[in-house]
């Protein structure tokens, strides 16, 4: 039924992944999918941020972030699950959307968890993937 799912993660935060993980690997084993798992930078070329970071900082993170989700998989996800890794740079929900497209997903999940002040005033990620995204989105609960 799905071929590709992207799941998004946030390393610092394992409440935002751990459930939704559980669910990915779950329905990679029952439809034989690919699992794409994602991780986005915040943007630091805007002239404003990219002055208060040395020289290469910028490439430096995203390698270090790649090397950090390779092992998360190493470390999460069976073997028998075939994963590619993907490091975005931007805005969350943009970037989540943009990858869907790109390796042509036919499902993201996502894990959403309490909410917090800011997510009222500003709006949580999976909700803004919901509502723009033209992909299937499942969002769990943890």
């Amino acid at each position: 039924m799905y071929k590709d799912i992207l799941l998004p993660v946030e390393l610092s935060d394992e409440g935002s992944w751990h459930k939704a993980l559980e669910v990915s690997v779950e329905y990679c084993r029952a439809f034989g999918s690919r699992l794409h798992i994602i991780s986005v930078l915040p943007e630091f070329a805007s002239s404003m941020v990219a002055n208060y970071f040395p020289e290469g900082f910028e490439e430096k993170h995203r390698l270090e972030v790649d090397k950090q989700l390779h092992d998360f998989v190493s470390q999460n996800v069976p073997a028998e699950c075939q994963v590619q890794v993907i490091v975005a740079e931007g805005k969350i929900y943009k970037e989540i959307i943009n990858a869907a497209e790109s390796i042509g997903a036919d499902l993201i999940v996502m894990g959403s968890h309490k909410r917090e002040l800011m997510d009222y005033v500003i709006g949580p990620n999976a909700e803004r993937v919901v509502s723009h995204s033209s992909k299937s989105v499942l969002v769990v609960r943890g």
